[in-house]
């Protein structure tokens, strides 16, 4: 069994015309955002043996602030170019590539790829992925090159900003719902 975490971004500022898309930063609600589902995500148990980030600006500062709520070491944090605005086939081929030894990966990315990757392979159909929302599934494979096979797992924990908080803490609880 293999877990898949996928993370949408937090909410990015566009109060800068100048400013391309690849470098924009989080506003002061995905600030806020990115860390509080950093502790929901703690909370709820996730422990991600690697975080994969897209490198734009807005992808690798929700990675970042949700890797510290987790206790994860920057340093093991890695990013990706071809997560940035990556389609739910690209995200599967990258998914595939990584290391088996790692059981749980989380990749912190960008829509509308998250979204469809979610319901690609999950039992639980989404119409959107929001800012900084998440979703882990389970995975009945035991190498992450069988995603490519558009294996169907089980949705196990889904929260946004904007769900209320859990009531409990210390296990994925969340239904997918």
């Amino acid at each position: 069994m293999k877990r898949l975490t996928v993370l949408r971004h937090a909410k990015s500022s566009w109060d800068e015309p100048g400013i391309g898309d690849f470098d924009r930063p989080l506003n002061r609600r995905g600030e806020r955002d990115a860390p509080a589902m950093g502790q929901r995500l703690l909370d709820a148990g996730a422990r991600p043996s690697l975080i994969l980030s897209s490198p734009a600006a807005r992808a690798i500062a929700t990675a970042r602030q949700v890797a510290d709520a987790l206790g994860y070491p920057r340093e093991f944090l890695q990013t990706d170019p071809a997560l940035y605005l990556a389609s739910a086939e690209r995200l599967l081929e990258i998914v595939s590539l990584q290391d088996d030894a790692f059981r749980d990966l989380m990749i912190v990315a960008h829509n509308p790829g998250l979204t469809d990757l979610a319901n690609a392979i999950s039992d639980h159909p989404i119409d959107n992925l929001a800012t900084a929302a998440v979703m882990v599934i389970d995975l009945p494979i035991s190498r992450w090159q069988e995603v490519l096979d558009r294996v169907r797992g089980r949705c196990v924990f889904y929260d946004s900003p904007k769900s209320p908080e859990p009531p409990a803490h210390g296990v994925l609880q969340r239904v997918c719902a």
